[in-house]
């Protein structure tokens, strides 16, 4: 938002509501800022100072979180009653946070041994939690969690190695809301240590026009190759994901801009909206700031997130390679126009008189390489925009701006919160009963002990949880139950994390439940289902790389220096090998055999081994593999059909 002025930077803090009267509304809106503003407040300084204990800092992130969810969920009921009982619950949500503060040196006296008064506040804390839930997330963690206290409170009537002796609630109290194995675990960490603060840096940059800036450079690189909107928006989008972590919020942010521009040209709604889809969903997977389950990985494999996001730049860029090079091909194949007002000149002048606009990223990104912590090169950031944004009139931001993007920020982080709140209870429960381990031993056993069998299985859970559940729900969970599975097969720690990762992201462009695709729709004006189908055609890198994590690790920067090397080699060769495949045109329509001939070619160089295998059958196949390739790349090169060169120019 560029330099609005007071009137307009007021309207932007009221929030939507259809049923709410004007004072009930400007009021709930008001607060919820207040909140907001505080929230932010708190973040930085927790982030900055530090200082604060662990379980004081989330108990009181979660209840000022909570409590503002009620307020924004309770302006979207008709009922009056309705719109009360979220109000009440709002009240609720408060409670548990200061009571904690205020009664924290006594808990820790007594152990975090729970007395009555601490019962009552538990109890509502989960009333809290499961309203949270509810309306932030759906149904799917609602089961979840009452299975999970059903079978804390009545696992002694479970037969066999699977039940134990039953948890009463003074127990549940201690471990769930005295400690930070529960509600307020490593999850809800994260997110008060970065999911939010790193939001907050992302809203601010999009309020400066740091967005913008993204949508220009992309143009300015891509606009004047054939199919150029279609590379901006899968440039573009890729560098603004980096910033949000959001594949939806990508798509309703650059979409609008991308979609009707490349329909202009010539492409269909529904590629469109699919390109917009697919590119808008590497932001979850592209550093420096990825998406939230990135930093809940960090915390649970005890790992700098610097090293997660340096391990994870390699399948960002073979994703965006992939995507680029489809989406040429597409162009290619209908013969489409250039972006005219794009080109080396817009480049130019982006560079010349808005490249101020990135230093704020080019802080963090020096700050994090430097050693400093992800949460300190944040802050930093986020004063790096405040400092630049006043050097033209075009990027002042005034205070409506500032809270306007603590606004936006909490807002989009509700769910999130909802879910690891979710996470940390269920997970909390696993770890008291040792569901957890058994869960774990079940799968090596439906395995059968193979590690192929158990990436499937876990390729396929991971998968459905990501229907139902937000990223970060998913991740967590199978990061508890399924990752030590395939841990103790002997995959490296890191890679078993990121294949879960990865799988759970793919849900954004994959029916039936595809938010990125069905968002592009809406603005393309294409049917959701078959958009979401042609995103995971332009998309499918996400489902085989992961693959890659097991017999090649160097692709995520694993091993030596001659593995990385030859792995990112092998994945670039059969990343673009497989593009032209899937995409069945290069000058030309190709026949199926050639396609089947590409993506032969692509498993050959990929072949599921070591990146340094010196066997015989591995050498020899991907040697295959690389004349294959390039074989049917010098075929294609001495086409000279009239129609294909001009289709080519």
């Amino acid at each position: 938002m560029l330099n609005s002025g007071s009137s307009n930077g007021f309207q932007s803090l009221l929030l939507e509501s259809k049923f709410a009267g004007g004072k009930e509304r400007l009021a709930v809106s008001l607060l919820f800022s207040v909140i907001a503003a505080g929230i932010a407040g708190l973040v930085l300084y927790g982030a900055y100072y530090g200082g604060i204990t662990a379980l004081l800092l989330r108990s009181s992130f979660f209840s000022l979180v909570a409590a503002a969810a009620m307020l924004f969920y309770a302006l979207r009921y008709k009922s009056v009653v309705g719109r009360g009982v979220f109000y009440l619950l709002a009240l609720l949500a408060l409670i548990p946070g200061p009571y904690l503060w205020h009664h924290y040196i006594d808990i820790v006296m007594r152990g975090a041994m729970s007395v009555e008064q601490d019962r009552f506040i538990f109890i509502a804390l989960i009333v809290v939690v499961f309203a949270f839930v509810r309306i932030a997330v759906g149904r799917a963690l609602i089961i979840l969690m009452a299975l999970a206290f059903l079978y804390a409170c009545f696992g002694y009537l479970v037969p066999g190695k699977y039940g134990h002796g039953g948890y009463d609630i003074s127990r549940l109290t201690s471990t769930l809301m005295l400690s930070t194995e529960g509600v307020y675990g490593v999850p809800m960490g994260v997110a008060v240590e970065y999911i939010f603060l790193f939001g907050l840096f992302g809203a601010i940059l999009t309020k400066i026009g740091t967005g913008e800036v993204f949508v220009d450079l992309a143009r300015g690189l891509t606009g004047r190759v054939q199919g150029g909107p279609g590379l901006s928006a899968a440039l573009s989008s890729a560098l603004l994901g980096s910033l949000n972590g959001s594949a939806v919020a990508n798509v309703v942010t650059t979409g609008t801009f991308t979609i009707p521009l490349m329909k202009r040209v010539g492409y269909s709604a529904k590629l469109a909206g699919a390109i917009e889809a697919a590119a808008s969903s590497a932001g979850q997977i592209m550093p420096p700031v990825m998406g939230a389950a990135a930093f809940l990985m960090a915390e649970m494999i005890g790992i700098p997130y610097a090293e997660v996001a340096m391990a994870a730049l390699v399948p960002a860029l073979l994703y965006i390679l992939a995507l680029m090079i489809s989406v040429r091909l597409e162009a290619g194949r209908l013969n489409l126009a250039r972006d005219t007002e794009a080109g080396l000149q817009l480049l130019l002048r982006t560079l010349r008189t808005k490249s101020y606009l990135l230093l704020p990223l080019v802080v963090l990104i020096g700050l994090m390489i430097s050693g400093k912590s992800p949460t300190q090169a944040a802050v930093m950031g986020i004063l790096a925009g405040l400092l630049v944004c006043p050097w033209k009139k075009a990027t002042r931001i005034n205070v409506f701006d500032l809270i306007s993007a603590c606004k936006e920020t909490l807002s989009s982080t509700l769910p999130i919160v909802a879910a690891v709140a979710a996470a940390g209870v269920i997970i909390g429960i696993l770890n008291l009963t040792g569901m957890g381990l058994m869960l774990s031993g079940l799968i090596i056993e439906l395995g059968d002990g193979n590690l192929w069998a158990v990436l499937l299985l876990t390729a396929l859970a991971s998968f459905v949880l990501g229907m139902g559940l937000p990223t970060s729900a998913a991740y967590l969970l199978l990061a508890v139950l399924v990752a030590p599975a395939m841990t103790q097969l002997g995959m490296e720690i890191l890679s078993a994390h990121m294949f879960i990762f990865y799988f759970g992201l793919v849900s954004a462009i994959t029916p039936p439940v595809a938010l990125a695709a069905y968002a592009a729709a809406t603005i393309s004006g294409a049917e959701p289902n078959e958009t979401a189908v042609e995103s995971m055609r332009l998309g499918f890198v996400k489902l085989l790389v992961p693959f890659l994590f097991v017999t090649m690790p160097g692709v995520l920067l694993i091993g030596s220096t001659a593995s990385v090397i030859a792995a990112i080699l092998f994945a670039t060769l059969a990343t673009a090998s497989m593009s032209i495949g899937f995409s069945g045109w290069l000058r030309e329509n190709l026949s199926w055999p050639t396609r089947l001939t590409y993506v032969v070619a692509a498993v050959l160089i990929a072949w599921p081994a070591s990146a340094t295998d010196t066997s015989i059958a591995i050498v020899g196949a991907r040697i295959i593999g690389v004349v294959l390739f390039a074989g049917l790349l010098f075929k294609a090169s001495m086409q000279t059909k009239p129609d294909a060169m001009k289709a080519d120019a």
